[in-house]
């Protein structure tokens, strides 16, 4: 495990020290990481879901449906930029992404509640990886699911159903990448 250089009460790392250790946890990462929107339509979101999908190395992003395009305004205002970091796809169907994630050698895991779904804690996350994250109110459409390797579900033991949908694909990408930085947790 990498720790961070200090020397007396904690303060926040200068710039340099933050490169260093990204830097650090680069070297560690060999799986590749994608990203699979299917309809996820408010642009707060996407631009949530690009930016941190940069901040995890994320390679791809294929956006299927009504998923805005990255160069709306109201996107990059969320992105910040960082999609200048990750190659994004348009493909209107994501049953046809799903097939060309996995061409692309991914394993397509759909992040959703749905029957036979998987704790994400018990799902396969090893490997290059394509997450596949649905609309915001009804999900994953049903070809998504009949076309995806596996379906992982967040468990949730507070009394709401259900997360905000850059909140669950920030959840699934860094459990995908927790569990290649420490495989035997």
């Amino acid at each position: 495990m990498t720790a961070i250089p200090h020397s007396g009460p904690p303060r926040q790392l200068r710039p340099t020290d933050v490169k260093r250790l990204n830097r650090d946890w680069r070297r560690r990462t060999e799986g590749r990481l994608a990203l699979l929107l299917d309809s996820v339509s408010q642009p707060f979101n996407v631009g949530s879901i690009v930016r941190t999908a940069a901040a995890f190395g994320a390679e791809a992003i294929w956006l299927c449906g009504n998923t805005p395009d990255l160069t709306m305004p109201a996107v990059g205002k969320t992105a910040l930029g960082t999609d200048r970091f990750v190659e994004a796809y348009r493909e209107p169907s994501p049953a046809a992404a799903a097939k060309e994630a996995a061409e692309e050698g991914y394993r397509v895991v759909a992040v959703e509640l749905a029957a036979g779904a998987t704790p994400l804690a018990e799902a396969p996350l090893d490997g290059d990886i394509c997450l596949a994250i649905g609309n915001e109110d009804h999900g994953c459409s049903p070809a998504l699911l009949a076309a995806v390797h596996a379906v992982a579900y967040i468990p949730q033991t507070g009394r709401v159903g259900s997360l905000n949908v850059a909140v669950a694909a920030a959840i699934a990408m860094a459990e995908t990448r927790r569990r290649e930085w420490h495989p035997d947790r």
